[in-house]
């Protein structure tokens, strides 16, 4: 999925490095299925465009709900603050940093970091601003060359066939989850399941959409196969993705020519 790698790489460089990047690539892809689903062409935005934006969007909620600003991040900004008041009391001037950070019995890179995580933290709260009000994504985009339109619509092909070939119960949790806007509660008590086996079950069906979508679209990024049964039917998994794709492709008219691979969905 290199559209939610992208917007991964392109947020963790603004966070700790403690922030679980598994975590936040899980959410953008259930965003990128969301997106497929409530897609609608006839408004003009090209659906990569489209999708990058809820990708953007579901991120950013993920932090929010990890509270990466941690408790502790917080409370050693309140520490800083309290110690420079009181150096500054004591001084009659600012402390310098090596004053600063021996007061707190830190290093002077420690510091650093803790001002590097704060920063971070006002960059994230502008970002989610920006994200939350972004008008140019929903402008029509007059660019697009035909390939491009032809490019997209086949993610999306593949990225429905996906969902569709998934096992029932993953597909349940899936389709209840990003399709349908249903809690995990809901779901879970319509499984008769606890809540914490459908985050079990729609992670599991995440990775399967990530290894089922690559294999069919950008191979060098699935991970090496192995034998047994789980291999297997991986393996069979991955082929009726290519067979319902096909299937979509010859019903509504749409053709995969010998041009070279398409990149994977949503680049």
């Amino acid at each position: 999925m290199p559209i939610v790698h992208y917007e991964v790489r392109s947020l963790s460089a603004r966070l700790p490095g403690h922030v679980a990047l598994d975590d936040l690539t899980s959410a953008g892809l259930g965003a990128l299925v969301a997106a497929a689903r409530s897609f609608d062409p006839h408004l003009g935005v090209p659906f990569g465009r489209y999708a990058a934006r809820r990708i953007r969007g579901a991120l950013l909620d993920e932090l929010r709900s990890m509270d990466w600003a941690s408790r502790s991040l917080r409370a050693r900004a309140r520490e800083r603050e309290t110690h420079r008041e009181a150096l500054t009391g004591t001084l009659h001037r600012e402390p310098h940093e090596h004053e600063l950070a021996s007061a707190m019995g830190a290093s002077v890179e420690e510091l650093h970091e803790l001002r590097r995580d704060l920063h971070r933290s006002v960059v994230l709260r502008i970002d989610a601003v920006g994200a939350d009000g972004d008008a140019d994504d929903l402008l029509p985009h007059t660019t697009q060359t035909p390939e491009s339109v032809v490019v997209e619509q086949e993610r999306r092909t593949y990225l429905l066939a996906a969902v569709e070939a998934l096992p029932e119960r993953l597909r349940s949790v899936v389709r209840g989850t990003f399709f349908e806007d249903r809690s995990v509660r809901e779901v879970a008590e319509e499984l008769g399941v606890t809540e914490s086996r459908v985050s079990q079950l729609r992670t599991e069906a995440l990775g399967l959409l990530r290894d089922g979508l690559n294999t069919n679209l950008d191979p060098e990024l699935v991970p090496a196969r192995t034998d047994g049964v789980v291999a297997r039917r991986r393996a069979a998994y991955y082929a009726e993705i290519a067979g319902r794709a096909s299937h979509a492709h010859r019903r509504t008219g749409g053709v995969r020519g010998s041009h070279s691979p398409v990149h994977a969905v949503g680049e």
